[in-house]
């Protein structure tokens, strides 16, 4: 487990990102006072977050996280007339 500072990692986060994916743990300090862990996912337990859970069963190869952005807000529009589920009932017969 590496100990290092915010300035630090700021300024060499490649290397520590490197370092996690072999499995080791990085403490961060903030004036000296452990303030974060950066660690793998596989290793992660109990993630509060959805993000860190889909995260973590991607790293296990249990789902595969999408790749594209999620579509904006749909608008819903409102039709008059009679419902769309009772003229499909109306077609069937």
């Amino acid at each position: 487990m590496s100990t290092v500072g915010i300035r630090d990692l700021k300024n060499r986060l490649t290397r520590y990102l490197r370092q996690t994916k072999l499995g080791e743990e990085i403490v961060i300090t903030e004036r000296g006072e452990p303030i974060a862990i950066i660690q793998p996912i596989r290793n992660a337990k109990n993630a509060k977050s959805r993000d860190a859970r889909l995260a973590r069963l991607a790293s296990r190869g249990i789902v595969t996280l999408p790749t594209r952005r999620p579509l904006a807000k749909v608008r819903r529009v409102k039709v008059r007339g009679k419902p769309l589920s009772r003229t499909i009932l109306e077609e069937r017969r």
